[in-house]
């Protein structure tokens, strides 16, 4: 297996830029996330590192080696694509050796290397049938299995369980997660489904618009997001973002709303004028004592917990909430917020100011 990155990468296709000067490292054998919107450039950047479209300037290095002027077939890698991309005259087990034929591996050896793979995602059973009658998770099984039996460098996934229905979705993402780590594989997987990201990803980065907003693990970007578009990108419902009109000072653990002083994360840098400070659903809590008030408009119930909406003068905000705990809506109550998590935003650049964060209990009033 081995490391990829890429540096600078950015594509233009006329007038349009898809891509724009992107930049970071795949580690050797991680499961690794490009997540963002429809258009936000993650199946580009996917294309251009495995070979099927030419950068229009920066570097891609797969194993310390500069691939960026190679063809896809020179670089060791597989693709496996959403709509499977299956040869339809034949059947599963010569659509697995298919690769290892077109290396001209021997018979017996692509005999034993199939069956090792069938073996190992399950579909033994299936080996002599034709691929047309096969169920979407069957198929996907099957594209896998042709990507893996050569042992590539790199395993290059776009969407790939984008055609199955959600049930089956979830279910076939657990099973790529747990063959990633038997196999231990350097892969690369596009989504849109910042769940499935969550899920199964190492690392993630979120793109928007071409550019890269945010990269890490997945805990840090969703515990503090580097921009108010990864605030409002991950999680489900997403974090709340009130909007203030205030003033912060570099290096402050305090800050002045309405005349009342609150506890806030350390700031990296200070801001005036417009902020923002975000703050988890599971963060915001109901308390009748507390001063900064809000009127319940709405309630959901998730069995174990329970969403509740509730209008403030900064902007509705979402608490969740046990189920057990008794709202009405229509009725007016107090927030209280967990000052560790809040992160505060520049709201004119959308750019974090939190640098770490501090212990306490935040009250607004």
């Amino acid at each position: 297996m081995a490391q990829i990155r890429i540096d600078n990468l950015r594509k233009d296709f006329g007038d349009f830029t898809a891509v724009k000067s992107s930049s970071f490292t795949i580690e050797d054998g991680e499961f690794f996330m490009l997540l963002g919107p429809s258009g936000c450039g993650k199946t580009t950047t996917l294309r251009m590192m495995a070979g099927l479209e030419l950068p229009t300037s920066g570097e891609i290095y797969i194993d310390g080696e500069e691939v960026g002027g190679r063809r896809a077939s020179q670089r060791d890698i597989a693709f496996v694509f959403q709509m499977f991309a299956l040869y339809p005259h034949m059947n599963v087990r010569r659509n697995i050796g298919y690769p290892l034929r077109s290396q001209g591996a021997s018979r017996a050896d692509t005999r034993r290397k199939v069956e090792e793979i069938a073996r190992l995602l399950g579909i033994t059973d299936i080996l002599d049938s034709p691929v047309g009658g096969l169920s979407g998770g069957d198929r996907q099984r099957v594209a896998l299995g042709r990507a893996i039996v050569r042992e590539p460098k790199a395993f290059f996934m776009d969407e790939p369980l984008g055609a199955l229905d959600a049930e089956f979705r979830e279910h076939m993402a657990e099973e790529l997660r747990a063959l990633h780590d038997r196999m231990g594989a350097t892969t690369i997987y596009v989504t849109h489904d910042q769940l499935e990201a969550m899920q199964m990803g190492d690392k993630i980065v979120v793109m928007n618009h071409g550019m890269v907003e945010q990269f890490g693990v997945p805990q840090d970007l969703y515990d503090w997001p580097a921009t108010l578009f990864v605030a409002g990108f991950l999680g489900s419902p997403p974090m709340n973002v009130l909007f203030f009109n205030g003033t912060v000072a570099e290096g402050a653990e305090t800050l002045t709303l309405g005349g009342q002083e609150i506890a806030v994360p350390v700031t990296r840098e200070g801001a005036k004028g417009n902020v923002a400070l975000g703050i988890r659903p599971e963060h915001v809590h109901l308390d009748t004592e507390a001063g900064y008030r809000a009127k319940v408009i709405a309630t959901e119930y998730l069995g174990t917990t329970q969403i509740v909406t509730l209008r403030t003068e900064h902007g509705d905000i979402k608490a969740r909430i046990p189920s057990h705990q008794k709202v009405t809506e229509g009725e007016t109550t107090g927030l209280r917020f967990d000052a560790r998590k809040i992160t505060l935003f520049n709201a004119d650049t959308s750019q974090a100011l939190r640098s770490a964060g501090n212990e306490g209990v935040l009250s607004l009033g």
